[in-house]
């Protein structure tokens, strides 16, 4: 066996080992898996943060035009229907947080038998500030309709 001068016979395979062999080859694949499990997690998220927003804020409409329709206001008052109204507004944007800071609510639809609210908002967002784009989750908007309660 000849060896070439300061280099075993075993080196030169090696290094033709290194260079030929699978070893991290998988590392491409699992960054790129990676990469879209984390954008569909993302997208995930955004569409939960989207339907919790949405029930949150129905759930609040309901509260809010049950409580101007209780027994307890005298509907033939326009005074105080519209102080029911406003404490009503006061109490969901309580219960909404920083979402009903920018509601608007709109009692227009409301007459002496049923109590119509409509509540407007924009949806918290969830993402990546380069990657926002119109989503159907953004804007909400939800009109309920209640009975006046009458005492028998």
């Amino acid at each position: 066996m000849s060896a070439v001068a300061g280099r075993s016979p075993t080196s030169g395979r090696r290094t033709a080992d290194r260079l030929g062999g699978d070893a991290g080859a998988g590392l491409i694949g699992t960054s790129a898996a990676v990469t879209v499990f984390l954008v569909f997690l993302l997208f995930a998220v955004q569409i939960l943060i989207g339907l919790y927003g949405r029930s949150v804020v129905t759930g609040a409409a309901y509260d809010g035009a049950h409580s101007v329709a209780g027994a307890r206001v005298d509907h033939t008052d326009p005074d105080a229907v519209a102080r029911a109204q406003a404490t009503a507004e006061d109490r969901m944007r309580q219960q909404l947080g920083e979402v009903g800071s920018r509601a608007t609510f709109d009692w227009s639809g409301t007459d002496g038998a049923t109590v119509v609210l409509r509540v407007q908002t924009d949806n918290p967002r969830f993402s990546i500030p380069g990657l926002t784009g119109p989503l159907s989750t953004d804007h909400i908007d939800r009109t309920v309709q209640v009975r006046v309660e009458q005492v028998r």
